[in-house]
């Protein structure tokens, strides 16, 4: 793996970056590309974030290159640091720094430092790496911690103790995984010992940042690996409790269950394989979330879980709440998806009626297609045969869904008849009965005993209105 030179000059010649030499030039400032940017380029990723560190201010730095740009950028006077957007790049600007920190704290107390004292302070070798933009030493890679090599080696990696790494920035163990789940590499093992050992402190960092690295885990191309390493450093019961308690078998009379936990994960990866949805990755991790609350034996049966998708569909608010997830329709969305994820597997295992079919269309709306993509990751077992099989019949039932949708448009279903022409007719006041009627003709429609016609709902309704003794207003 190497960063040849022809490939750092093509770098070097975007005009943002140009820019940044000119504007360092001016003020007569040192000024370096480091971090995931310069990763990137060895392992060939796209990346549209470039940090700059120049031994100087860097909020100064970026007003320069604001005015070369004939723009503002955003400064956070507090940190030292300063932002711009220029055409696809967000381009971020700091003074090399040393940090240290309190122990009841991760924020830093910042110093100037040197180049390489704020390559110290980075999180992981491989993002300590820099690439100089300075006369002289235009294009040469700064590399004091082995980052090329383990980047070689597919390794995370401190460039410091762990124990002090971790200890100081906690939010570095949930980095360290993120990184790891979305590169496919290793963690060293004395850095993974680190985050055992001082996992306790993910306590003092703020929900939502770790929120937002779990996100981007759940988005990682294979997530059950970031997971089991949450699993098996001790991270996941501290941020994630609910997922903790899926893992274990329990065995009575010789019967046992599944560990929910591991079967969770390959649903996550199953999903993964056919979407980057975070919602409905979201619904694959807590569809069977409330497995454990609901865990019956039954004796000569075994054991069961029943009630656990409406249990766990009513768990979603409370879990999105404490992670600092977004309240609307993301959850509600993913509260849908857990409370429906059975009915069509159900379908799977009988004869199919249309409607059945009606109502899980009716239920589920534009969110036919994605219950029927979780419901297909939900299908696990060890046996290839069993899963081909089930298989096989979702394909059936996908198709008859088509042909129900198409013949009865009860996808999103509005009734045929709004409360207000129900009122009107019988003349009535706003009460029980029209709510009556309108149920009624819903689950007659469903049911399939009436089209989905204004006609036919008509009928029915004044059927009901003679059955209630209702009459129409002369």
């Amino acid at each position: 793996m190497e960063l040849d030179i022809k490939t750092v000059d093509r770098v070097l010649r975007y005009s943002s970056i140009d820019i940044v030499t000119q504007a360092a030039s001016n003020l007569n400032v040192e000024v370096y590309i480091v971090g995931g940017y310069v990763r990137d380029l060895f392992l060939e990723r796209k990346c549209k974030d470039i940090d700059f560190v120049c031994l100087g201010s860097g909020i100064a730095l970026a007003n320069e290159v604001g005015k070369l740009l004939g723009t503002k950028p955003v400064v956070f006077k507090n940190f030292g640091t300063a932002s711009l957007r220029y055409k696809e790049f967000e381009l971020e600007f700091v003074g090399a720094r040393k940090e240290s920190y309190r122990k009841d704290s991760r924020n830093p107390i910042v110093e100037d430092g040197t180049l390489e004292e704020d390559q110290k302070r980075r999180d992981f070798t491989i993002n300590s790496l820099a690439i100089s933009l300075n006369k002289g030493s235009r294009g040469e890679l700064i590399d004091p911690f082995g980052g090329v090599q383990h980047l070689k080696e597919k390794m995370i990696k401190t460039p410091l103790d762990p124990g002090i790494t971790f200890s100081e920035d906690p939010l570095r163990m949930m980095r360290a995984i993120r990184f790891a789940s979305q590169l496919n590499f290793d963690i060293d093992a004395e850095t993974f010992d680190a985050i055992s050992e001082y996992k306790g402190r993910i306590g003092i960092v703020s929900q939502e940042r770790i929120t937002d690295e779990l996100n981007k885990i759940i988005l990682s191309p294979v997530p059950s690996y970031g997971f089991k390493l949450l699993f098996y450093s001790g991270l996941l019961p501290l941020i994630f409790p609910e997922m903790q308690a899926l893992h274990g078998v329990d065995k009575i009379d010789g019967k046992t269950h599944k560990d929910n936990f591991f079967h969770t994960l390959q649903v996550l990866d199953n999903i993964a394989e056919v979407t980057d949805d975070l919602w409905l990755r979201w619904a694959a991790i807590l569809h069977d979330i409330a497995k454990p609350a609901t865990k019956r034996f039954l004796k000569g049966h075994g054991f069961t879980f029943h009630g656990h998708e409406d249990k766990g569909a009513r768990m979603v608010p409370g879990i999105f709440r404490k992670m600092k997830l977004p309240l609307g329709h993301q959850m509600n969305f993913v509260a849908k998806l857990v409370r429906l994820h059975l009915r069509p597997i159900a379908l799977v295992k009988e004869d199919i009626t249309d409607s059945a079919l009606r109502r899980v269309l009716f239920e589920a709306g534009d969110d036919i297609d994605s219950l029927m993509k979780l419901c297909k990751a939900d299908i696990t077992s060890k046996n290839d045969q069993k899963v081909k099989k089930y298989l096989r019949n979702f394909e059936l039932v996908e198709q008859k869904l088509i042909e129900v949708e198409e013949k009865d448009s009860v996808r999103n279903f509005q009734p045929p008849l709004s409360g207000e022409e129900i009122m009107e007719y019988f003349n009535l006041m706003p009460s029980k009965v029209v709510g009556v009627i309108k149920e009624e003709i819903k689950e007659s429609i469903i049911e399939g005993r009436i089209n989905n016609n204004k006609e036919e709902a008509w009928q029915l309704m004044i059927d009901m209105g003679a059955k209630l003794g209702l009459k129409k207003e002369a």
